[in-house]
């Protein structure tokens, strides 16, 4: 209550798009993000661009989206597992390797040059600490 009126209780809601919930985790907001704009490089961007070029606009858009809010996460292996395998994902389109070539993540991360996007999430929440 506040001020005489009475307030609004929710499980859910979204602070500078961040998801505040006791159900759902911000990082499902964050793949489906992550998801959908990977997806729309893989269509517009099909041969008309060279890998490079591709996996850049990916970290500037896809990646930094995916990042963003993340200082606060602990995550979980499962959690790790999904974002290793939206990137994957994206990096066996972006090669043209198939699951039926039987080429591993790891082998897939080392010819894509892309570093391991929970790495890179730890890296970036170490650097928020240090900034705190």
């Amino acid at each position: 209550m506040i001020n005489d009126n009475i307030t609004e209780q929710v499980t859910d809601f979204k602070y500078l798009w961040c998801r505040i919930s006791e159900y759902k985790s911000d990082l499902e907001d964050k793949l489906q993000t992550y998801n959908k704009i990977s997806g729309a490089i893989r269509r517009h961007f099909r041969k008309q661009m060279n890998k490079e070029t591709k996996l850049r606009i990916r970290n500037i858009t896809a990646k930094a989206a995916l990042k963003f809010g993340g200082e606060a996460w602990v995550l979980k292996k499962r959690e790790e597992q999904r974002l290793e395998a939206a990137q994957i994902k994206f990096l066996r389109h972006l090669l043209g390797i198939t699951k039926l070539d039987k080429e591993n993540n790891q082998c897939i991360g080392e010819k894509s040059w892309a570093q391991n996007i929970v790495k890179e999430i730890k890296q970036y929440q170490k650097m928020w600490l240090q900034h705190v």
